[in-house]
């Protein structure tokens, strides 16, 4: 069974940074694309469609961002540890969001919740103005 387990989250002043960390675990596929979502507190709670992907990174490290975090945010993967970061950088209030790890058996990469089939609990970020 495949298991994602974010941590790294908490309150930052705005112009902070954080860095999440996902360990995937149980994965047994050849293929692996992931991905960072987040979902605005606005947001329908637990709504599946309304995850922003925030950036991914595919099976070769091809990666894809958000323009709106683009530049300040870097998504990255160890892979002798399964694990996948995602460093924050100059915060703003509204990056302010519960970030959501996500996996896929697929050598390409969308940045959708639908392309998705794993999914971890989630992390809150919130940054204060």
């Amino acid at each position: 069974q495949v298991q994602l387990v974010e941590s790294g989250g908490g309150s930052v002043q705005a112009g902070g940074s954080l860095t999440l960390s996902c360990v995937i675990s149980g994965f047994t596929g050849r293929e692996l694309s992931m991905g960072w979502f987040r979902q605005a507190p606005e947001k329908e709670r637990g709504a599946f469609a309304e995850r922003e992907g925030v950036a991914g990174i595919d099976s070769k490290g091809t990666t894809n961002y958000a323009d709106s975090v683009k530049g300040r945010f870097t998504i990255s993967q160890d892979d002798a540890q399964n694990t996948l970061y995602l460093q924050m950088n100059n915060l703003k209030p509204e990056d302010t969001a519960v970030y959501y790890c996500a996996a896929e058996s697929s050598t390409y990469l969308l940045l959708t919740p639908e392309f998705f089939s794993y999914w971890g609990q989630g992390t809150q970020v919130t940054v204060a103005s």
